[in-house]
């Protein structure tokens, strides 16, 4: 069976200032771009069987760095929908409602075109996408490959462990790592977290 292996886009000005970002299509930094081209060997190593990627230009350009410019666009990759939280850190947020949670709260209303999500919806998009590979991971020897984003990423192996979406609270994902989701005795487990070459 074949492993599932999770990529978290590289650095952007938003991730460094902790800025929710979802819609806003922000290009990787320098150092975005060094760390993720430091994960082209491990990638490069592997016999990937598919490769997907979020349609926001930070994990297209990451994608593109770490050798996998090929890589499937889907939209259910696509970050949390943060509403009227995008932008805004959670510091912000605390000012004027204490003790919010993302994963548990969601998010403000935002504008018609970017409403915002609940947990349960990134949920359900989690689960579609899990669905899409299932064959494949299943039937192929080598991983399935998803380049994409922290929160969503971040519900997806709780998904993929069998947990609520609440539960991606438990997984703290830096920018620029591989993540790598496996099975033992036919149980979806982390096999890996966090991983990258920097010392």
């Amino acid at each position: 069976m074949g492993d599932l292996l999770l990529v978290r886009h590289g650095e952007t000005e938003w991730s460094l200032t902790g800025q929710h970002t979802s819609w806003t299509d922000l290009p990787l930094t320098g150092n975005g771009r060094e760390r993720a081209r430091a994960l082209a060997p491990m990638l490069a190593a592997l016999p990937v069987a598919a490769a997907y990627t979020s349609p926001l230009r930070r994990a297209r350009e990451t994608a593109q760095l770490i050798g996998l410019g090929d890589a499937r666009v889907d939209p259910d990759l696509h970050e949390w929908d943060y509403g009227g939280y995008e932008g805004v850190t959670t510091a912000d947020i605390h000012r004027t409602r204490p003790g919010w949670f993302l994963f548990t709260d969601g998010v403000a209303e935002g504008p018609p075109e970017h409403p915002g999500e609940s947990p349960e919806q990134v949920g359900a998009r989690a689960d579609r996408m899990l669905a899409k590979v299932d064959t494949a991971l299943r039937e192929e020897a080598g991983p399935v490959v998803f380049v994409a984003h922290g929160h969503f990423l971040r519900v997806l192996t709780a998904r993929r462990l069998g947990l609520p979406p609440s539960a991606g609270a438990l997984f703290q994902l830096a920018t620029g790592t591989v993540c790598r989701l496996s099975t033992e005795h036919d149980r979806p487990v982390v096999a890996g977290w966090n991983v990258s070459p920097r010392p």
